[in-house]
Order: structure tokens, then sequence, then C-alpha cells
């Protein structure tokens, strides 16, 4: 387990904490791995009954470190690639997933979100999907779970704008369950 994911178990319920602050919870390769491992131990124990994921700081992530991009496009990255493992647990979690976000949740970070089955936010939230602006395509089924979630219009304007939806937007259009305070 990489220092930046914590994990806590408390009455069943399993605590992911994507806990980086200083980097606003962008997520490594060895953090992909860590929430992996986290992911299929779940799955394996049979006490946990639910998984919640947060982000420690002022962000719940700031999607990928675009620092392992830069690597990877170098041929400096010689490391297994931990984030299909980690797409693909996080699919296939039978327990129920809760995120509770706060602060920025961007590309990756959101789309953590479309696989969740509950999803609570504060006012603060800031959810975005950048791909336009980082000439990415979606990742992880976003572009088939976003319209199936808030509508094609809706869906297709975050895609091809790569503008923020604030929380209480998130919680109109069905992003989000509900808007907490943080």
């Amino acid at each position: 387990m990489t220092e930046h994911v914590k994990t806590s178990l408390e009455a069943g319920v399993l605590t992911i904490t994507l806990a980086r602050p200083d980097k606003k919870n962008a997520l490594s390769n060895a953090m992909y791995g860590a929430l992996a491992d986290a992911l299929e131990g779940a799955e394996r124990d049979p006490e946990i009954r639910v998984v919640v994921f947060q982000g420690d700081g002022d962000s719940f992530s700031a999607g990928n470190d675009l620092g392992d991009f830069v690597a990877q496009a170098t041929g400096a990255f010689t490391e297994e690639r931990h984030v299909w493992r980690f797409l693909k647990a996080l699919a296939n979690a039978t327990r129920p997933l809760v995120a509770a976000v706060h602060g920025q949740a961007v590309g990756v970070g959101t789309t953590m979100l479309l696989h969740c089955d509950l999803v609570f936010v504060a006012p603060d939230t800031r959810l975005t999907v950048p791909f336009v602006n980082l000439a990415l395509a979606p990742e992880a089924a976003s572009s088939w779970l976003l319209p199936a979630r808030i509508g094609h219009a809706r869906a297709y304007a975050m895609f091809a704008l790569g503008e923020a939806v604030d929380g209480a937007t998130a919680a109109a259009w069905g992003l989000a369950n509900a808007v907490v305070p943080a």
C-alpha cells in the first residue's frame, strides 16, 4: 500500500482515502496499484459491506498525475501500469461504492464517481472532465456512463467544453445523490 492511499475499516465500512494533498490527490501509478489492492481485498473480505472513497486536503482528486503521462511519452516509465487493474476492480466491485467528494474532482476523479452507487458532494465541489483540453479520449466507460446518468446533451457539453460542474448542479442533474456539508 502506498503512503498516498490510506485505508481504514470500521463496522464493515472500508474507507479509502486519497492522501496526496500536496498534489491535490493526483493519482500516480503507485496509487492506482494501492487502490486496486484495496478494492480486490474488499471483494475477498466478507466483513467489508461497503467501500467509501474520500480525498484528503482541499480536493477529492486532480485526476491523473501528469508526471506519469510525461514519463510514458518519453519512454522513461518502466513500471507495470496499475490503472487497468484499478479500473477493472472498480467496474467489477460487488460491494456498494460510495464517494464523499469535496473540492476538485478532475478527469478520473470524476470518472470514478460514475462507477459509484452513491455520490455525496460538498457545496464547494467542482466536477470536470477536461479530456478535450488535453487532446485525450474519455476513459473507463465515462463516455457511456455519463450520458446514461445525466443525459446526452449534458454529458456532451461536459465532454466537449471541458467546463466544471458545481456540486448543486451535479445533484440536480443526478450525477450526485445530494449536496452535504463537508
